[in-house]
Order: structure tokens, then sequence, then C-alpha cells
């Protein structure tokens, strides 16, 4: 009977040894599970939050401006643009100007030469000089018909010419005062060969197209200016939306390509007509205040306040941005079971420091900013009631942004 102890006893052994590897077994993927979930999170110890001052809260209903956001481009009437042209064809002689130069209305911007010019101030010369004689003429057949001594012929013909001369000089002072010569000021020793061309308005010389030497006429522009004092905003606002808006309705823009600094607008005019074959319609806004940087042609984009109405807030630091998207941290569960419900509570009151704590990180859009606090869209589906970081998120993207998308704090 000793002979088969041992065997049996062995045998047990071996067999008692492999349920319990069977029964252990299950227990694995729960711990790889739980893993694989916190790998989306962002955890934190109590200690850690403490440390931080981080405070959570839910998403609040807030009385803000509602807003509009809409695209379009600045631009400059075109009154208060200004080709330069010669009125008559020349040799450019000097450039006294170059893009970017600052210019007054009535300012010389070129000077352009031409030996015709000074055929025009000889006519007008000539003719003074032949006004004088048919005034005398006209004076003396005057006398002569009064005596019964001249022919009435005579008389005529002298008044006839006397008035045609004064209608050439008329012509040719009209002529001289385009070209920019003060008729009254021409005297025969000193012709003027060379013609200074100014500018009609006041501004900023946006192009400068002619050369030294280049030959140009009535068709050929010699520089461009642009007065941006009445810089305004062409925006396309959809039919949908057109009834939002008023005139002296305010409006924030950034720069499309420079979103960093904001300016401000005011509506003044509603459009009446659909652009091309869209549903949108032009509304046209003055820029108010600084216009530092403002070019004409430049892309906006444009945020116009309406009316205040109840909207989904959070205070404004609750809101980070991180590769290019806005987003909240979500206390996740159970930690947020054991937070405080009270608004702005801190979570050090709640959290001992040795628990974690997960915060997971939901995308939104942002909209109007107000007292505090920003307006916004949530883009992912949270539960009812969830509380979000309301200080301190910064530190909480510091710790994903050095940890890593998947850091999980383990």
């Amino acid at each position: 009977m000793k002979k088969y102890f041992f065997p049996i006893l062995i045998l047990s052994l071996a067999l008692f040894s492999c349920g319990q590897k069977d029964s252990v077994k299950p227990a694995a993927p729960a711990v790889q599970e739980e893993e694989e979930t916190h790998s989306e999170l962002i955890s934190m110890t109590g200690e850690q939050i403490r440390s931080i001052g981080l405070q959570t809260g839910i998403i609040e209903e807030k009385q803000l401006t509602a807003s509009l956001r809409t695209t379009g481009a600045l631009r400059v009437p075109n009154q208060n643009k200004a080709v330069i042209s010669p009125v008559y064809a020349g040799s450019i002689k000097t450039l006294l100007v170059q893009p970017g130069s600052h210019v007054q209305k009535g300012q010389v911007v070129a000077t352009i030469s031409n030996p015709d010019f000074m055929r025009t101030q000889e006519d007008y010369l000539t003719v003074n000089a032949r006004i004088r004689l048919a005034e005398q003429e006209y004076q003396r057949q005057q006398e002569l018909n009064q005596g019964n001594a001249g022919a009435l012929k005579n008389l005529q013909a002298a008044e006839a010419e006397r008035q045609a001369l004064h209608t050439r000089r008329l012509a040719l002072s009209q002529q001289l005062r385009l070209m920019g010569i003060d008729p009254d000021k021409l005297s025969a020793g000193k012709l003027i060969s060379v013609l200074s061309l100014r500018t009609p308005i006041s501004g900023v010389v946006s192009t400068v197209t002619a050369k030294m030497g280049s030959y140009v006429d009535v068709s050929t522009p010699v520089a461009e200016v642009v007065d941006n004092s009445q810089l305004h905003l062409d925006l396309f606002v959809y039919e949908k939306d057109l009834n939002k808006l008023r005139n002296n309705q305010r409006i924030h823009f950034t720069m499309t390509n420079n979103p960093g600094k904001e300016y401000d607008a005011e509506i003044y005019s509603l459009g009446s007509s659909f652009e091309d074959e869209t549903k949108a319609v032009s509304v046209h806004a003055r820029v108010i205040g600084d216009k530092t940087g403002l070019i004409d042609g430049m892309s906006i984009t444009a945020l116009i306040s309406l009316d205040k109405i109840a909207t989904p807030a959070v205070p404004s630091d609750a809101i980070v941005t991180y590769q290019g998207q806005d987003y909240v941290f979500v206390v996740n569960e159970p930690g947020a079971k054991k937070e405080a419900t009270g608004h702005g509570h801190d979570h050090e009151e709640a959290t001992p420091a040795g628990e974690t704590v997960y915060f997971k990180k939901v995308p939104v859009a942002r909209g109007t900013t107000e007292v505090g606090y920003t307006q916004i869209t949530l883009l992912q589906e949270i539960p009812a009631n969830a509380r979000i970081v309301t200080k301190g998120a910064f530190f909480v993207l510091a710790k994903l942004t050095n940890s890593g998308e998947d850091a999980h704090g383990h």
C-alpha cells in the first residue's frame, strides 16, 4: 500500500496547483481594462491639487451678450483712393515719394518735363499781346463810327476779333491751370518746362509705378495714394442672421492671419441685395479707434455683438488651448462623486492627500467673453452636472504636455 501513496500524493498536488492557476487568470483583463481607461486621462494626487490651488465647478448658465461670427475684408471707399496721372504727357524728371510715404493734399509727388509745355505758355503770352492791339483797334473804330468817318462793318470786325481773342485767352488760361501754372504769374522771360504732379488727397502712397526718365501720359499712373482714415469692413452675413443686425451695432474683429490683436468697428449700412449667387448679404461697418497695421484688402474674422441671452459659460481661466484646439478639463468619475457640489469649491478640500483624481480634456468652441466668463459649446458629450476645472486648468495642461498624451501618473 505504501508504494502507491507517494505517486498519488504527487498527482494530487499537481492537480491542485493547476486549479489555482486557472482560478487566478480571469482577474487579469480587469486590470488591463482599468489601465487602458486611465491612459486617456490626466491624473493628479490630492497633495498636487492642494499645492496648485486647483478648484472645480459646473458649467453655468450666464446672461452673456450673444455674438455672431462672420468673415469679410477691409475696404477703403473709392473716394478715399487716388491714382496720380499727368494731365499732359512728358518724361519723369523727379520722383519725390516711395511706397509707405505719408503725403498731404496738394503735395508734389513727382515732376515731368516736356518742351511742348512752353508752347501753350507762348500761345498765351501771344494772345495777350494781340488782345491789347485788338482793344486799341476796337476803340479807334468806335471813335470813327461816332464821327461818321468809319464804316460800320469795320467796327463789327474789330469787335469780333476782340471777342475771339478773349475766348482764346480764357481757354489757354484754363489749360495752364490744369498744368499747374498760374497764368497771372507768367512773363516772357520765365517760361516753365517742368510740371509738378500733386496728390489730390492726403494719405499713404500705396504704389509708385513710374521710373525716373520714363514717358508718361494721361493713361499712365505715376503713383497711388490711399486714405485709411475712412477704412471700413465689408462683412458677409447670411439671410437667416440678417434680422439680428442693426445700425450702430458694435463689432470686434481680428486679422485672419494675425489673430493676436483685436479691433473695433460699428455697423453703418446693411445691404439690400444678395452677393452674386449666394444667400449672403453685404454689411458695412466703419472701423473706430486704432487703425495701426490695417490695410485695404486684408481678410478679417469678426464677432458681432447681439442681445444678452442665457448661455452655457465657464470662467475664462477654465479654457486652455492645446495644439490649436480649445479645451476644458472634466473631473472623471468616480473622483467627481467625492466632490463638493457647491459652485467653485476647492478640490483640495474634498480629496485626501493620497488619493488620485483623473481629469479628461473635452474640446469646446469658444464664444463671447464678458465679466470674466466665456461662452462655450461642448464638442463632446459629458455627463449632466459634470464638474470641470475652473481654476488651475493651466497646471493640468502642463501636466498633460510634460507627460505626453498617454501620461496617467502611474
